[in-house]
């Protein structure tokens, strides 16, 4: 294969922000894009010293750069490593063998282990344009996976990415597979399971269509941007630790892959399986527990559903050598009051400082997630793990953990409410039937949570609560009023977001 012919241009730093994907401008009629025939949208390899990166051309015809100079998006050029007026190289790129690979998963072939290993690497070296990713997700959505191919493709995304090792040979986790607003149970849990003396390191995520993420949450009360030495030094001096996953990039395959998911609206069964446990064998968890929520407007619709997901998550789990245990919990409505950073953590608070008006369904879920978790060590007399469970909640154990855990990781402060508040009231009275959970979700999000940490809404009308006419349903936070105004105008096109009768 003949070396492809380099071009030196001068970086000019454009400030565009492209999200994930790396980007170059190239002025139309330069020299460079003449001689080597370069027209929109080409592929090209782009390096500097010793790095490279591959990127997707834009062809300019304004005077926003100059013949001998380059655009570079902003992520382009972090990945490079390189600031303006730097001099890069310019090539053609050569065919990525893997995306033959994913062109034959398109048309519904099989693939094997060495497949998803060959795609995967590719995919994080920034050899795959957002499209082309896009292409992958795709023809892995819906049941287009076998249980060989999640396994093969939880294998190749650990083996991309950093591996934390501990000394003791159990370390516990959990997960919840998401779509339910306010279960943000793993604060509680990693105070309890970190307080009854085992081994907890979390590492969450932050949202990708919800309202917040644990890490989002988390970080409303302490860092959660922590170096993989600072995890370590924190969980050996406590036990534990809540920590944002991405900021250690444990699963680097993970987050790309999520981008693009979350651009198409696609969840796919297989990479969820994939992308959860090779997180958790990226952290070095040897014992994870599974909340798998189930209701009409929750991720996982039906209880049927939830079973096929529990044996693949067990399957897989087993052979990556992790022991895991799925609960299947109730998806019918919210859990807890808050929905938003903010207004979660401070449920989980409230649960933790044993409160009197703390949300019981968030302690009781937690309760039931930590005893699993304890049950999974095999450290408790069966049948007692809920009793210890609760026991080190209600008796501050776990609270006084949770704080040591948040000062361990950079100091607790306390969340707080947005600037603006607009209270919804029931127009009738009568019984909370059903509760639409994704448009409380979206509620929250057009008022400007995650984004806006301390937005979001406090939640006041439960399955099966009575309400009278003037009662309050719920109350919603914005920072600004422009934000507030989105979520009116979308609560007002709403039609039993809350059904009463």
């Amino acid at each position: 294969m003949n070396n492809p012919q380099l071009h030196s241009l001068k970086i000019k730093d454009l400030g565009i922000d492209s999200y994930r994907e790396n980007i170059i401008f190239i002025k139309a009629d330069s020299p460079v894009c003449i001689s080597e025939g370069f027209t929109a949208l080409a592929r090209v390899i782009v390096h500097r010293n010793n790095n490279r990166i591959i990127a997707t051309l834009n062809v300019v015809k304004s005077d926003i750069i100059n013949n001998g100079e380059a655009g570079l998006s902003t992520e382009a050029m972090k990945r490079l490593e390189v600031k303006e007026g730097d001099m890069i190289l310019v090539s053609h790129l050569h065919p990525i063998e893997s995306l033959g690979k994913v062109r034959a998963k398109v048309y519904g072939k099989e693939l094997d282990e060495a497949s998803y290993h060959e795609i995967i690497k590719d995919v994080v070296a920034g050899h795959y344009a957002n499209i082309e990713i896009a292409a992958f997700v795709s023809a892995c959505a819906g049941d287009n996976m076998t249980m060989n191919e999640m396994i093969s493709l939880t294998k190749a995304m650990m083996a991309v990415g950093t591996k934390m090792r501990w000394e003791k040979e159990m370390i516990l986790d959990k997960h919840c597979v998401g779509g339910l607003p306010g279960n943000r149970t793993t604060p509680i849990v990693v105070g309890i399971i970190a307080a009854a003396g085992l081994t907890i390191p979390k590492t969450s995520s932050r949202a990708i269509t919800s309202p917040a993420g644990t890490a989002d949450t988390m970080e409303t009360m302490a860092p959660v941007n922590l170096s993989i030495e600072k995890i370590q030094e924190v969980v050996i001096k406590q036990g534990g630790c809540i920590a944002w996953g991405g900021a250690v990039m444990l699963s680097p395959a993970d987050d790309l892959l999520i981008a693009v998911e979350k651009s198409l609206d696609i969840d796919s069964t297989g990479q969820m399986v994939a992308s959860v446990l090779s997180k958790k064998a990226a952290a070095g968890s040897t014992h994870v527990v599974i909340d798998i929520p189930v209701g009409p407007t929750a991720k996982v619709r039906t209880h049927e559903e939830a079973l096929k997901l529990g044996y693949y998550f067990k399957t897989v789990s087993e052979a990556i050598g992790i022991h895991s245990e799925v609960i299947i919990t109730d998806g019918t409505q919210p859990v807890g009051k808050g929905i938003g950073p903010s207004l979660e953590a401070m449920d989980v608070l409230a649960v933790l400082q044993n409160k009197t008006d703390a949300p019981l369904d968030l302690k009781e879920r937690a309760i039931t997630l930590a005893a699993a978790l304890l049950r999974l060590s095999g450290q408790f007399s069966l049948g007692t793990e809920d009793t210890v469970a609760r026991a080190l909640l209600e008796s501050g154990k776990a609270y006084r953990k949770f704080m040591d855990i948040c000062e361990a990781q950079g100091g607790f402060r306390e969340p707080r409410f947005a600037r603006f508040r607009f209270d919804v009231l029931s127009e009738k009275s009568g019984t909370v039937k059903a509760i639409d959970s994704r448009k409380l979700a979206r509620v929250a999000k057009l008022a400007g949570a995650p984004k806006e940490p301390c937005a979001g809404m406090l939640f006041n009308a439960s399955l099966g609560k009575n309400i009278k006419k003037g009662d309050l349903l719920f109350s919603i936070y914005a920072e600004s009023n422009g934000e507030m105004e989105y979520a009116k105008e979308y609560l007002n096109s709403l039609k039993d977001l809350i059904h009463i009768s």
